[in-house]
């Protein structure tokens, strides 16, 4: 019995069906990475906003403790993630400028502690909190605490701050008559030659380099280069927090506001606490001669409503922070420097693979 052929009808029919049948293996393969993608998104998204972010270190401020090339971990769950504070599109700097949204800090597993690397806010970028520059400086005054700095020398609470072996200083460096320093020598050595008159080097150092260096035979001297006291480098740069110091290498004593802090507001003390006022706790402040209204009401007392901090870069004479620009308010903290995932040498072209993975251990006084 021969097979009956199909008609041209049937077989049509059947292309058909096949062809539908494949395109809705298309769609369903099309609907599943679809899926797919939407979920990785949604989860990158979280990820970024309550768990880690990631940050490159664009400049030696912190050297030599983290270095220019240097690509981070750093973990929100420290000091607690906040919520989202503006409309952004996310992994952008794209914001819908004017719409603040309610915001909280989620609790973290720990509190800012002395000398804790830290990832925050610029304070004094102009956008909103969120979308301002990323900055990473070194905490090294906490909340309460009093600060002051006398010929480069960090005090906290009156005692002097340890070095951790990473901290970077310019040091004069005199060598011997009619012999030239080798800049390839001092580079290998882990320094940085910024200037050189004659015989005299203005050298960017470790303390541990400076002392192997004094045992080189053509060196002369080595000491740490300290600007005179009432020389003064702040006011021509306009920087409202630097009245009544006048360089990065002296600074009278101050005490960092903390929440419930009550100050008296005097016009000597108003540059101290004029950005915490008017730019971080958004107050209406107008001066009447030696009196202040804020809010419409006359008073000469204020009650911080957060902690602040004071933070320096490991790189002392490389590092615009807090002795520059005033305190860090808490809720610029984004979180705490974990891990160095990847290290990239912009003047080798090569990677750093002894840094790679390496922990940011945190130092104490």
């Amino acid at each position: 019995m021969k097979k009956k052929k199909p008609t041209s009808a049937e077989t049509e029919n059947r292309s058909s069906k096949n062809r539908q049948n494949d395109d809705l293996k298309a769609k369903h393969w099309a609907r599943e990475w679809l899926d797919a993608l939407v979920w990785a998104a949604v989860v990158a998204i979280l990820l970024r906003t309550f768990f880690f972010g990631a940050y490159r270190i664009p400049t030696p401020s912190m050297e030599q403790t983290l270095l220019t090339g240097d690509f981070l971990i750093v973990t929100k769950l420290a000091y607690g993630p906040r919520t989202p504070m503006t409309l952004s599109v996310p992994f952008t700097e794209i914001y819908t400028p004017g719409v603040n949204l309610p915001w909280f800090r989620i609790p973290g597993y720990s509190e800012v502690k002395r000398n804790d690397i830290v990832v925050f806010n610029y304070p004094i970028d102009v956008a909103p909190i969120s979308v301002k520059t990323n900055y990473i400086k070194r905490a090294v005054g906490m909340p309460g605490d009093s600060v002051r700095i006398d010929s480069k020398q960090l005090f906290i609470n009156g005692e002097p701050s340890g070095d951790f072996g990473t901290l970077m200083f310019n040091h004069r460096v005199e060598v011997r008559e009619r012999i030239r320093l080798s800049p390839t020598k001092v580079r290998e050595a882990g320094a940085a030659v910024l200037q050189s008159n004659n015989n005299t080097y203005i050298i960017n150092m470790t303390e541990e380099v400076a002392a192997a260096m004094l045992e080189w035979p053509e060196i002369d001297s080595v000491e740490k280069f300290v600007l005179p006291e009432f020389f003064d480098t702040f006011s021509r740069r306009g920087f409202n927090f630097s009245r009544g110091f006048s360089n990065h290498d002296h600074m009278s004593e101050i005490v960092i506001p903390y929440e419930g802090m009550e100050v008296e507001l005097t016009p000597e003390n108003w540059h101290l606490y004029q950005d915490i006022l008017e730019r971080y706790e958004r107050n209406s402040v107008r001066r009447a001669g030696d009196q202040f209204i804020i809010n419409e009401v006359e008073t000469n007392r204020y009650t911080i409503k957060q902690d602040y901090y004071f933070v320096m870069g490991d790189n002392r004479d490389d590092s615009e922070d807090s002795r520059y620009w005033g305190f860090v308010p808490d809720d610029h903290l984004i979180g705490k420097a974990g891990i160095i995932y990847f290290s990239w040498d912009n003047e080798r072209i090569l990677p750093r693979f002894n840094r790679i993975l390496n922990l940011i251990h945190r130092d104490q006084n």
